[in-house]
């Protein structure tokens, strides 16, 4: 008597049971038809269906969510096809002149062979995915910290000359008074050099970080 699950899908809560019974003049059944042979060899393809289908799955797959759903599959039908693999070697064991039992026997290596080398590879994938994504978050903290820290050595120096002006209200003659309006535009063409090159510095960190 043989008790082996049809392979499980995304969704599905409880397995498919399909019992095989062989009789002593060897002819099997399965669910009490006499198509016991027939279907076992079925249930052997579907499981090689099922691999094929996520196999071209893992190839398509590109992000960590992707890598994460077909491993919700892979790892449910990976423990079937194993289960389904020691079953097949203890009747093996029962009926050893069986050759029927044998071939599928030596398929249901295969298929659980198969599974379990996709699951290493999707479980790599994905380990490789969070480990990279993990290093550029943590590239990037660097770059703001940077950043930031340039940022909080201009505010040092720029703050206290701001907070004396302030106080003092200086409203000094600079001799720039009856100047051309040319000069206004000197000393703001000036201004816009100096703002890009503190820009330039700001940011110089990132770029190299980049």
């Amino acid at each position: 008597l043989l008790i082996l699950h049809a392979p499980p899908g995304p969704d599905d809560l409880t397995p498919e049971f399909r019992v095989f019974l062989r009789p002593a003049d060897g002819r099997y059944q399965c669910n009490g038809i006499a198509d016991g042979q027939v279907q076992l060899r079925r249930l052997l393809a579907d499981y090689r269906t099922l691999y094929d289908e996520l196999e071209e799955t893992y190839q398509k797959a590109h992000t960590s969510e992707e890598l994460f759903r077909l491993l919700e599959s892979v790892a449910p039908a990976g423990r079937s096809a194993g289960n389904m693999r020691d079953a097949l070697q203890a009747a093996r064991e029962y009926v050893k002149e069986d050759t029927l039992l044998i071939a599928m026997r030596d398929e249901a290596y295969e298929v659980a062979r198969n599974f379990e080398i996709l699951l290493g590879d999707v479980r790599s994938a994905l380990d490789f995915r969070i480990a990279r994504n993990a290093e550029m978050q943590a590239a990037k903290s660097a770059e703001m910290a940077l950043a930031q820290h340039k940022l909080n050595v201009l505010a040092a120096i720029t703050f206290p000359l701001m907070a004396i002006a302030t106080l003092l209200g200086m409203n000094l003659a600079h001799g720039f008074e009856s100047a051309p309006p040319i000069v206004f535009y000197l000393v703001f063409a000036l201004g816009l050099i100096v703002g890009l090159a503190v820009k330039s510095w700001v940011t110089n960190g990132e770029k190299k970080n980049g």
